[in-house]
């Protein structure tokens, strides 16, 4: 698939020392263990400076729990930076194979089953969302992002997702039939609110709750929307990945 775009800002300054001293407020979203093996950490250290090409490659040749860290590194890069639609699609199918791949290995680990949900649920979106949930993949993205909420009720990237899949799935197909997909508008709001607790500094939570507020209550809460993302827009990004978050708000609220 050739070398991967560049980060489009300054890499953000993160070494090994830096690394461990942020680790809990970096992943308060994923609560991915602090590694001990030092390879993993430098996949890491990659991930959040903003080199995803890098941290993709030191976390698959560290293997175990790098493999998480490849894969975050992948997804982050393919959801914002991939300028080609063809490539974009390849890299989610890419990570979702590495991913569940990693949940057969490592059944327990939350985020195996997370990453595998966010790479299916990027490229159902890639493909349009009827499409995929005509061919099953609703249910697998439910059931793996179920899956690592109760493997971890913390996981505040889960619940994301999780809403965003409710949104999805109703402004797709409406809220009746959405039932059928196991889809609502109640559980949708209460999965944002709930990511938002966990993450009260997350650009990312803001930005999906908002567009997800308008896909499952209409343009009514337009206003309301634009608020959450005039607050992902004020805040103050702690890695590449929550800047990218920051600049998907500010095109969304300037649209």
């Amino acid at each position: 698939m050739g070398q991967w775009t560049g980060y489009p800002h300054p890499l953000f300054a993160f070494d090994l020392d830096t690394l461990r001293a942020q680790w809990l407020r970096l992943h308060q979203g994923d609560q991915e263990p602090l590694p001990a093996d030092e390879a993993v950490l430098q996949a890491w250290v990659c991930y959040h400076a903003g080199d995803f090409e890098r941290a993709r490659d030191l976390g698959m040749a560290a293997g175990g729990a790098g493999i998480t860290a490849a894969t975050k590194a992948q997804i982050a890069y393919a959801s914002y930076l991939e300028p080609s639609e063809t490539a974009r699609i390849a890299l989610f199918l890419q990570a979702a194979e590495r991913a569940e791949a990693l949940t057969a290995l490592q059944p327990a680990n939350a985020n195996a089953h997370y990453l595998l949900a966010s790479a299916l649920g990027r490229y159902s979106q890639s493909i349009s969302v009827a499409k995929a949930l005509a061919m099953g993949m609703g249910s697998k993205v439910r059931a793996s992002l179920d899956t690592a909420v109760r493997l971890q009720p913390a996981h505040g990237e889960a619940h994301i997702v999780l809403g965003a899949f409710h949104a999805e799935v109703i402004d797709k197909v409406g809220s009746l039939l959405g039932r059928t997909q196991g889809a609502s508008v109640e559980a949708g709001l209460r999965h944002f609110r709930q990511a938002l607790k966990l993450m009260p500094d997350s650009a990312l939570a803001r930005l999906e709750f908002a567009k997800g507020l308008v896909m499952l209550e209409g343009e009514k809460r337009l206003p309301e929307a634009d608020r959450l993302c005039a607050e992902a827009v004020a805040c103050t990004p702690a890695d590449a990945a929550e800047r990218l978050h920051v600049d998907r708000a500010r095109a969304e609220l300037n649209d």
